[in-house]
């Protein structure tokens, strides 16, 4: 189900999500990977330090990419993510155009993908994108326990 780049792109987004730790922010790490298998661009949550409730890590890898490619269309573009997105981040991607979102762990509050809302693969909208979910489930999962019992 998943090959040893999915394994390797996703343990970068992995990365990311304990800077985002580290920060202090929700430990939320994205990747975009061309369809030629390049890191076009990585980023964690920065809501708190750049004061944008839109700084979540998917829509910083996006806007990432996107200079890089030159372009707001990110055809054949796969997405990385520890934590399934939310329903700004999911129509971000379909906007993109993003081929493949492989994300670690489910969220039960906002997840828009299948959790509660399934923004990815509405038929109504003009693009869907394929969705894989449980690579590195357990590692995502742990730290965002972490970081929300560290709050309380």
């Amino acid at each position: 189900m998943f090959t040893e780049k999915d394994f390797y792109f996703m343990k970068i987004a992995l990365e990311e999500a304990e800077k985002a730790f580290k920060e202090e922010e929700v430990p939320v790490g994205a990747v975009v990977v061309s369809s030629q298998g390049e890191l076009l661009s990585q980023a964690h949550n920065q809501i708190l330090k750049l004061k944008d409730p839109t700084a979540h890590a998917e829509i910083l890898a996006l806007r990432l990419a996107a200079l890089k490619m030159g372009n707001y269309r990110l055809l054949g573009c796969k997405l990385y993510v520890t934590l399934e997105p939310c329903p700004m981040c999911a129509y971000a991607m379909v906007l993109a155009r993003i081929e493949e979102l492989i994300f670690a762990t489910q969220d039960p509050k906002t997840g828009a993908c299948e959790s509660i809302y399934h923004i990815t693969n509405d038929q109504r909208l003009n693009h869907q994108i394929k969705v894989k979910k449980g690579l590195f489930k357990e590692e995502a999962s742990f730290l965002l326990k972490k970081f929300f019992q560290s709050k309380r």
